[in-house]
């Protein structure tokens, strides 16, 4: 079983990058850390200005972030504590995660501030991305506790240190 990701370039800057290979490692490697087979992803490659306009229409916030996600289906635990729920097959076997945009700009500039290269923070940011595609959150410490410590052990095993 294999899964779909499918990673779209707006922004030229994103081939220097290997976004394409970095978005596929780091979709797959959560992926198989969640036990989810032949799902569905979408990863968009593009700038601030664009991510300003999906931030301000998804979300209300008219500016530039690092990464959104957009699930297919909401898989956010019911109570808190609980484990996300799994995401359930459609009748092909396939399942449909959703949607990951990913800004050039806003990312290498926190890369650079924080020291660390550019590919490493995009396989974070994109390993995040995908768990919020798969219900985990960030807003209660708890759940930002249990989100960061799979982010460790995902990209640890993509050979990237600990961004926190």
């Amino acid at each position: 079983m294999q899964n779909d990701i499918e990673v779209l370039i707006e922004d030229v800057r994103w081939t220097e990058t290997r976004l394409i290979e970095l978005a596929t490692r780091a979709v797959d490697a959560t992926l198989t850390d969640q036990g989810v087979a032949q799902a569905e992803v979408s990863v968009l490659g593009c700038n601030d200005t664009r991510i300003s306009i999906l931030n301000s229409d998804f979300r209300a916030k008219p500016e530039p972030t690092n990464v959104l996600s957009w699930p297919d289906e909401d898989l956010a635990p019911k109570v808190d504590g609980d484990a996300p729920a799994a995401p359930v097959p459609d009748p092909s076997g396939k399942i449909s995660l959703g949607d990951i945009a990913i800004a050039y700009e806003t990312c290498a500039k926190e890369a650079e501030s924080q020291g660390k290269p550019l590919t490493d923070h995009v396989c974070h940011l994109i390993v995040h991305g995908t768990l919020h595609l798969l219900g985990y959150d960030h807003v209660r410490d708890q759940d930002a506790t249990l989100m960061e410590a799979l982010e460790v052990k995902i990209l640890g095993r993509l050979g990237v240190p600990d961004p926190y």
